[in-house]
C-alpha cells in the first residue's frame, strides 16, 4: 500500500526558482512518496515541480516550443511533442539525473517530422496519438484536423497512419481503448470507440458520438480519472478572465445516456469560473482522483501560470486556486505520482 501523507503546498514557496513574485501556495494537497508535476512551455522549457519537497528542476531539451507531454515511469523517460521540430522526442534517465537546478537529459527516441501544428498527446500502450489543428484546405469555414498515430518501437516513433477529423481538434484523452477529442471552437467532445484497433489506415474518420456541455464556450483541455472527466474552457481567446473548468462526475453514464448531438446539462456538472480563479485560457489540464486535485496550464493570465484546485469534486463557483505561480508560455502539464 502506498503511504500517503498530508503536506502543505506552501513548502513550494521556499524553493521554487524562477517563478517570479506570483507564488502564492496557500493550501494543502495529499501526496504520496512521489509527486511530480511536469510542465512544458512555448519557450523551450520543461520544468518539474516536486510537490513534496518544493524542489524545482529544469530540463534542457532540443525543442524550443512544445505542447504535449508524457512520463513513462517504467522507462524513466519523458516524451514531448515538439512544435519547433514537428516531431515526437523522448528523453532518457530522468530520475538518474537528480533534482534541482538545470539538468541535461539524453535525447533518445524521436519520430519523423510529420507534424505541422501539434496540440496534445494521448498515449495507449505503445501507441502515441498527436492532435494537429492545421487548416488543411485554407478555408476557415470548413473545419478539419488530424490525428497522427505513432507506434513506439525500439528505434523510434514510427508513423502508422494519419486520420483527418471533421472538426478542428485540440485536447485528447484515452479512456480504456476509447479516444475522446476536444472539438475546438465549440463546447463539444467527440468519442472514437476502440480507436487504435478500428482506425488502422489513412482516412477521414467520423466520430462515433459528439456531445456538448451546457455553459461551456470553447473546450481545449480534458483529463479523465476514476469515472470523472474534467474539461477546460478557454472562453474567448483574447480574454484573460473568462476561462473555466467543468467537472463531470459519473461521466461514463452521463455521456452514454446523452444522445449523439445532445448536451450534458449544467446541473450535471461542477463549474469553477470567475475572477478569483485566475482562469483565462486554461489550455491543458490534468486531474488526479487519488488526491482530488486539478492542475492547470493557464496560458494567458499574467503571461502564463500553473494553477491547482483542490477538492475538485466538491467545489464550484468563483474560487481561488490553491497553487499559483508564473510560468510564461506554459502549454501543458502532467502529474506523476506513485
Amino acid at each position: 500500500m502506498i503511504l500517503k501523507r498530508f503536506l502543505f503546498l506552501g513548502i513550494l514557496s521556499i524553493s521554487v526558482l524562477s517563478c517570479g513574485s506570483d507564488d502564492d501556495l496557500n493550501s494543502g494537497v495529499e501526496t504520496s512518496n512521489t509527486a511530480h508535476l511536469y510542465a512544458t512551455t512555448h519557450n523551450g522549457q520543461v520544468r518539474r515541480y516536486d510537490i513534496n519537497n518544493g524542489v524545482t528542476t529544469n530540463y534542457n531539451v532540443a525543442s524550443t516550443d512544445m505542447e504535449g507531454f508524457f512520463y513513462a515511469a517504467e522507462e524513466d523517460a519523458f516524451t514531448v511533442v515538439s512544435r519547433s521540430s514537428n516531431q515526437i522526442e523522448s528523453y532518457l534517465n530522468i530520475d538518474e539525473l537528480g533534482e534541482g537546478g538545470t539538468r541535461n537529459p539524453e535525447l533518445g527516441l524521436v519520430g519523423t517530422a510529420d507534424l505541422e501544428s501539434p496540440r496534445d498527446l494521448a498515449v495507449n500502450g505503445s501507441f502515441y496519438v498527436v492532435s494537429d489543428d492545421t487548416d488543411l484546405d485554407g478555408d476557415e469555414t470548413t473545419a478539419e484536423g488530424r490525428l497522427f498515430v505513432y507506434a513506439k518501437t525500439e528505434t523510434g516513433f514510427s508513423l502508422r497512419n494519419i486520420l483527418i477529423t471533421k472538426f478542428r481538434v485540440w485536447g485528447l484523452e484515452f479512456v480504456g481503448s476509447d479516444l475522446y477529442a476536444a472539438v475546438d471552437g465549440t463546447n463539444k467532445l467527440a468519442l472514437y470507440k476502440n480507436f487504435i484497433e478500428t482506425n488502422t489506415n489513412n482516412r477521414i474518420v467520423t466520430a462515433d458520438k459528439i456531445v456538448g456541455f451546457q455553459g461551456l464556450i470553447r473546450t481545449h483541455g480534458l483529463d479523465y480519472d476514476n469515472g470523472i472527466m474534467v474539461l477546460s474552457d478557454i472562453g474567448e481567446a483574447e480574454s484573460a478572465t473568462d476561462g473555466a473548468l467543468h467537472i463531470i462526475q459519473d461521466f461514463d453514464a452521463k455521456f452514454s445516456n446523452t444522445a449523439n448531438g445532445g448536451f450534458i446539462q449544467s446541473q450535471d456538472q461542477l463549474r469553477i469560473f470567475g475572477g478569483n480563479t485566475l482562469l483565462g485560457n486554461p489550455v491543458n489540464i490534468v486531474y488526479d482522483a487519488a488526491y482530488n486535485v486539478i492542475f492547470v496550464a493557464e496560458a494567458l493570465n499574467k503571461g502564463g501560470r500553473v494553477l491547482a484546485f483542490n477538492d475538485a469534486t466538491s467545489i464550484s463557483g468563483n474560487i481561488a486556486p490553491d497553487l499559483k505561480y508564473e510560468l510564461p508560455g506554459v502549454s501543458s502539464v502532467f502529474y506523476f505520482t506513485e
